[in-house]
């Protein structure tokens, strides 16, 4: 239970659910093989990310500045700041839904929890210590298994279940191929690069044996770098199962009560809660509820750090939860734009699903850039050591950029906007 656990829950955000509720809706079960093939690919990207936090002990903002130029540099940095905007709204929409969430519980108005929820928030990133911060990501991830219960109370064709997990159902047409590029861009998101490495990073920090600053792994002991390298791959990995369980489990509850049922267009997480209720009981639409509303609160945080970290970073300033104000001012500000802007936008009565399609642009048209830094660095010699990029690492990791790319185009040339 580790960064690799807390990077897979915050992937199944309240934006992410409604996107995976909106293909079990549309299209039942045809987008169960999708979990099989982003499985692999964005558990080798986070690995990936993990392992240059490892190797080096240091984030990949600064690592982009050791390995890019400076016209390379200034490009990065323009991305950073455009996905500083993203998650901004991203944070909007998921504080949106997590006051429909209480909503739905009959705990009072939207408004009033998506503020509550913004405030509380970003109090506990700005004055809480690292540790406390950390054991609340933890405890957030258990509302997700949620969506495994709900799978499993409205499932009774589980033959049909492993038929369409195993065997894709792709259709040619314009709906559903701008829905599989949004079901890539909310799987593979460009946040969750930065935020694995630098969660690595705080972990390594916390340990007792490199006191205030990580302790990467050449450091070590043969020993012990490999049982951190084995424990740490490990986390990952479980991560995303946990992560791509999730998503599965959510596809095959709407897929097999609101598509059986005609009910195909959701748009939101809260939506597809309210709707699962004459179908599956009201005890599967709370709990349903409840899922996303933990998954907001524990996305926001991850969010709004992420871009912080990475811009902050490749400017040379301090970064950290285990860093205070004083130390870190570039990082925290960074931090409250995204936070409080996105509280302020959640206040303005603003469409949450025209947020989300454009953060799904600007998100696909990013992740390609991204994934080319990420595998540049992993991919240097001088940067990573014997640690650098296996034949495995690289395949998966060049491929899932290209991959990308191509749902980048894809989202424009098929309209999905």
């Amino acid at each position: 239970m580790g960064p690799g656990l807390v990077t897979g829950a915050s992937d199944d955000d309240p934006s992410g659910i409604a996107t995976y509720s909106q293909a079990g809706a549309q299209f039942g079960l045809g987008f169960l093989w999708s979990a099989l093939i982003t499985f692999p690919l964005m558990a080798a990207v986070q690995e990936i990310c993990d392992r240059t936090a490892l190797a080096t002990g240091t984030g990949l903002g600064e690592l982009a500045v050791k390995r890019f130029h400076r016209t390379g540099r200034a490009v990065l940095g323009v991305l950073l700041i455009v996905l500083i905007v993203a998650n901004a709204l991203n944070i909007a929409a998921d504080l949106v839904a997590i006051g429909s969430g209480m909503q739905l519980l009959h705990a009072g108005p939207t408004w009033l929890w998506a503020l509550l929820a913004g405030a509380t928030i970003t109090w506990l990133l700005v004055l809480g210590s690292f540790s406390r911060i950390a054991l609340v990501f933890k405890v957030l991830c258990a509302p997700l298994l949620a969506y495994v219960v709900v799978a499993i109370l409205v499932t009774h064709q589980w033959g049909q279940v492993i038929s369409n997990t195993v065997i894709p159902h792709i259709q040619l047409n314009k709906t559903y191929l701008a829905l599989l590029v949004a079901v890539l861009g909310t799987t593979i998101s460009p946040y969750l690069f930065f935020w694995q490495s630098a969660h690595r990073i705080e972990e390594m920090r916390d340990a007792p044996e490199g006191g205030a600053e990580p302790l990467p792994l050449k450091r070590l002991s043969r020993r012990r770098a490999g049982n951190k390298e084995r424990m740490s791959r490990l986390d990952v990995f479980t991560g995303m199962a946990f992560s791509n369980v999730v998503m599965f489990s959510i596809i095959v509850a709407t897929a097999q009560t609101l598509h059986v049922h005609h009910l195909t267009h959701i748009q939101s997480a809260a939506q597809a809660a309210k709707a699962l209720r004459p179908f599956a009981g009201r005890f599967a639409s709370v709990i349903f509820a409840l899922g996303f509303i933990g998954s907001g609160l524990l996305a926001i945080p991850v969010l709004a750090a992420s871009g912080s970290v990475g811009l902050s970073g490749l400017l040379g300033k301090e970064w950290g939860f285990s860093r205070s104000i004083r130390q870190a001012p570039v990082f925290y500000g960074l931090l409250a734009l995204g936070t409080v802007g996105g509280t302020a936008l959640s206040l303005l009565n603003v469409n949450p699903i025209k947020l989300l399609v454009l953060v799904a642009v600007i998100n696909g048209v990013a992740a390609a850039p991204f994934l080319f830094v990420v595998m540049r660095v992993s991919s240097s010699q001088s940067i990573m050591g014997k640690y650098v990029n296996g034949l495995t690492a690289n395949i998966l990791g060049w491929l899932t950029a290209a991959i990308m790319a191509v749902a980048a185009i894809a989202l424009f040339a098929t309209g999905g906007l």
